[in-house]
C-alpha cells in the first residue's frame, strides 16, 4: 500500500466487551468451586449494577482465591469440575436480574495477619476491557484496617470492597460499575495494585 493511500485511512473505534458471554464462556459447574453442600462451602452472591443503578443482565464474573487454609491452589481442573478438587477459580454469568452466585469457601489469609480476599474480574457490556477488583471477608477488622489496599482508600470507598455476612454463613457483595457507591477497581497498567 502506498503512503497516500495510508494517509487516507480512518482509525476505527475500539470494540467493547460483550454482550456475548452466554455463547462461549460459561461451562458446566463453572460457578461451583466445590460441590454445593460440601463441608465448609458457602455461597458468594450479589448483583452487578450499571451507573444508573440498574442491574446488568449480561455480565460475567471470574474469581480467584486461596483455599480455607490460605493456600493458593496450583491444581488443574477448573474447566472440568470433578466435585472434589478445589482449584480456586470460578466463573459466573449473571442472570436476567443481574444476580451472580458462586459456591466456594471462605478464603484463609495468605500470610499471618493478612485480610482474606477473593480476586474478581468483571466483564460487562460497554467496557473496553475487563475490570479487576477484590471482595474482602468482613470479620477481621484489625486485618482489614492494616490491608495495604484498603488503608489507601477513603472509608466510604473501602466499604465497596467488603462483603456482608449472611445469616446462613454466605457472603453478599454487590458490584457498582459507576455512580454512587461505585466499586473500587484496580489498575494494573501502572503501579502495582493501584486503585481507581
Amino acid at each position: 500500500m502506498n503512503r497516500s493511500a495510508m494517509s487516507k485511512l480512518t482509525p476505527t473505534p475500539g470494540q467493547t466487551v460483550g454482550p456475548f458471554y452466554g455463547y462461549a464462556l460459561p461451562y458446566t459447574k463453572d460457578r461451583e468451586l466445590l460441590a454445593p453442600g460440601s463441608p465448609g462451602s458457602i455461597r458468594l452472591q450479589g448483583t452487578v449494577y450499571d451507573g444508573a443503578g440498574h442491574p446488568i443482565p449480561d455480565a460475567i464474573l471470574e474469581i480467584w482465591q486461596a483455599d480455607a487454609d490460605g493456600n493458593v491452589p496450583h491444581r488443574t481442573g477448573s474447566l472440568v469440575r470433578d466435585g472434589y478438587t478445589f482449584t480456586g477459580f470460578g466463573r459466573s454469568a449473571v442472570g436476567n436480574t443481574g444476580v451472580f452466585t458462586f459456591t466456594t469457601v471462605n478464603p484463609g489469609p495468605t500470610e499471618e495477619g493478612a485480610a482474606p480476599f477473593i480476586a474478581v474480574a468483571v466483564f460487562a457490556r460497554g467496557l473496553m476491557n475487563r475490570l479487576f477488583t477484590r471482595v474482602y471477608l468482613p470479620e477481621d477488622e484489625e486485618a482489614l484496617a492494616k490491608d495495604p489496599l484498603l488503608s489507601s482508600l477513603e472509608p466510604d470507598r473501602r466499604r465497596s470492597l467488603i462483603a456482608r455476612r449472611d445469616s446462613d454463613g454466605g457472603l453478599t457483595w454487590d458490584i457498582r460499575l459507576q455512580g454512587e457507591g461505585e466499586t473500587v477497581f484496580l489498575d494494573f497498567s501502572g503501579a502495582e495494585g493501584a486503585s481507581k
